[in-house]
């Protein structure tokens, strides 16, 4: 079970870095062949896909919530804790990426 959920625990700070870094820079690509500013693309892009870089991540919204309410109704406090640490390692591979893509564009991304 450990094991299960350290690999999960990786999975999602990659999945939710994955998702900001290949939206923002396909997104650009696709701005570059309209004619518009790829690198201030990158930067909306990256912003807008915060959310659900870390909905993705986790698995979808149902499944949190389920697993919230099993933690608060039926007194599991283990996967209560277990889905706040996915979220968190979701949470720090968005706000990687969008060091990284912030770097890449030079702009401020707060």
């Amino acid at each position: 079970m450990e094991e299960r959920f350290f690999s999960s625990f990786i999975h999602s700070y990659f999945i939710a870095f994955g998702v900001i870094i290949g939206g923002a820079i396909i997104g650009s690509i696709g701005s570059f062949a309209t004619g518009e500013a790829p690198l201030t693309a990158m930067v909306r892009i990256a912003r807008n896909l915060q959310i659900w870089a870390i909905v993705a991540a986790i698995g979808g919204t149902f499944d949190a919530i389920e697993n919230f309410q099993k933690g608060l109704l039926d007194g599991t406090t283990f996967d209560l804790v277990k889905q706040i640490l996915f979220i968190l390692s979701a949470m720090g591979g968005v706000k990687t990426a969008v060091t990284i893509i912030s770097w890449i564009t030079q702009e401020d991304m707060s």
